[in-house]
């Protein structure tokens, strides 16, 4: 897990223990980019009103349990009320690429990237799929794009892996 996903989770856990209810959607995280708006407010499916930084955690916390497809319609709505939010772009990627649906997933880490072109998360990911995809020349763009952003991070030396992986794959 990268290391914007483990942070978001903990400011998730640190807020919500602060200021909210146990249940799933009463609970707070901010975005560690800095994309996701606080101001507005929706209903989540037990009437109570939730912050966009409230639905992004709990979408964060499905997406964290592998439960891809409840994560998909809370980040749905986030997307709809702030299509520049290019966390819940990745992690929309994110869910679709772990079900299967690459298309989606391409679609949404591009939205991401269009955004926040030096999103760690997204390059990484987007860089996973393309290998998903055997486009090695694809996912090098985007460790080449991590390497100038952070080549310390840990998206960096994930990606660096999965296709040092993928390349001795290929030659065996």
């Amino acid at each position: 897990m990268s290391n914007l996903l483990r942070t978001t989770t903990a400011a998730g856990l640190i807020l919500g223990l602060a200021i909210a209810t146990p249940s799933l959607t009463g609970w707070a995280a901010g975005s560690s980019s800095g994309t996701s708006s606080t101001s507005s407010s929706s209903s989540s499916s037990t009437g109570t009103v939730t912050s966009p930084a409230q639905q992004y955690a709990a979408a964060k916390k499905l997406v964290d349990a592998q439960q891809y497809q409840q994560a998909i319609p809370l980040l749905d709505q986030l997307v709809a009320e702030n299509p520049a939010d290019a966390d819940a772009l990745n992690l929309l990627g994110f869910s679709h690429r772990k079900l299967g649906h690459e298309n989606k997933a391409l679609g949404y880490y591009q939205k991401a990237l269009a955004v926040m072109p030096n999103h760690p998360g997204a390059n990484e990911y987007l860089g996973e799929l393309y290998l998903e995809m055997k486009n090695l020349p694809k996912a090098e763009e985007r460790l080449a794009v991590l390497e100038k952003i952070c080549s310390t991070c840990e998206e960096y030396s994930e990606l660096k892996e999965k296709i040092a992986d993928y390349k001795a794959k290929q030659q065996s």
